[in-house]
């Protein structure tokens, strides 16, 4: 039996039958970290409602009216999948004013969309697929747009079954006109409409430089239905005219991906053996320490954003507990490591003196983003 290899689409037998190979572990098919939204490194599952906030690694909500939101990690998904982002909505809004606005996003890094060629003539064509499940039918609408939101390009697609998990794909030409960052700034951000106003709306179907867009004409406002719910998966971008089979990635390897974005440590309660190291008392007010990150973030030590929550400081040399200081990154540094800085009012430290980081409760953590 003789075989042919059909580039990357898979290989065809000579009786007619084909396999999808694998994706190649030396390339990135899919430019979407977390599509398939297994990473949750924040909130464990629980829901967010907050306008900016990330129910999952790479996901954030845009709230901007008078309606709300709860999204988060779901176990509901379609056979094969483990995940989903969910979103309900708890509060309709049946009359959204002409600048309102209610989507999820993802920002892909220029460096994950620089051979695309985006802003030139030798722009690539790419696909954009997803599977998606929502208690209300009709139009859909989202966008593509560049780190200046002054290119853009506008998709719609139809959910045809309520509560019935469907395929969906938009194959877009790639734009020749723009800047198209392709460095650690937005490459490309993706952007699925769940309610907008009359002025975030625009025909689909062709690049154009029309304002704050958010979705298509004549879009179904999700928003207005009260406890409408949104379910969606299997999310991938990739260079071609064809949606492939979704590339699955070893959860480590997908977790390393999301963790140049965000990582979150958590500290144990005891003082004992299971106590960090902070790093050394430099005066008898400060302590200063640092943490090697999993993965070089995005952006070098003072550009991230530091949180801290529930922990305190264990100064070895007095057995003391402090926990009214202030944390923060005082100086910056390249990739290789995060210095952390602990600042107390009082005079609590032994100069030289080793210090610990301890949880204040069973949800300390320390977290650092570099987030778009």
């Amino acid at each position: 039996m003789s075989v042919t290899v059909n580039g990357s689409n898979g290989i065809t037998f000579n009786d007619g039958s084909s396999q999808t190979a694998a994706a190649s572990p030396f390339g990135l098919k899919n430019r979407i970290i977390n599509g398939d939204m297994r990473i949750d490194q924040r909130n464990s599952g629980s829901a967010v409602t907050a306008d900016g906030a990330f129910p999952l690694d790479r996901w954030k909500i845009i709230l901007g009216g008078g309606g709300a939101l709860s999204a988060q990690r779901s176990t509901t998904a379609p056979a094969g999948y483990t995940n989903s982002l969910y979103i309900t909505a708890t509060t309709a809004d049946t009359s959204l004013g002409t600048s309102d606005e209610y989507s999820f996003r993802h920002a892909i890094e220029g460096f994950n969309v620089a051979d695309l060629g985006w802003g030139t003539a030798n722009a690539q064509t790419i696909t954009l697929s997803f599977k998606v499940r929502s208690s209300v039918t009709g139009t859909y609408g989202g966008v593509l747009r560049n780190s200046a939101a002054d290119r853009l390009y506008v998709f719609s697609y139809t959910v045809n079954s309520a509560n019935t998990w469907e395929d969906k794909s938009v194959t877009i030409a790639g734009d020749t006109s723009g800047t198209w960052l392709t460095d650690n700034g937005i490459g490309i951000q993706l952007i699925f409409s769940l309610g907008a106003g009359s002025s975030r709306l625009a025909s689909a179907g062709s690049w154009g430089t029309t304002g704050n867009i958010q979705g298509v004409t004549g879009q179904t406002q999700w928003i207005s239905t009260l406890n409408a719910t949104f379910y969606i998966t299997g999310v991938q971008l990739e260079v071609g005219s064809t949606a492939t089979p979704f590339e699955r990635r070893m959860y480590t390897n997908e977790l390393q991906l999301c963790q140049r974005y965000y990582v979150k440590y958590a500290f144990p309660v005891d003082t004992g053996a299971g106590a960090s190291p902070l790093g050394t008392a430099v005066s008898p007010t400060l302590a200063d320490g640092y943490i090697i990150p999993c993965v070089p973030f995005r952006v070098s030590a003072t550009n991230l954003s530091l949180t801290v929550s529930s922990l305190q400081i264990y100064t070895v040399s007095s057995s003391g507990v402090f926990s009214t200081g202030t944390w923060a990154i005082p100086y910056d540094t390249n990739s290789l490591f995060v210095p952390i800085r602990y600042t107390h009012g009082s005079s609590v430290f032994t100069s030289g003196a080793s210090q610990l980081i301890v949880g204040n409760g069973t949800t300390g953590f320390l977290a650092l983003s570099a987030e778009f």
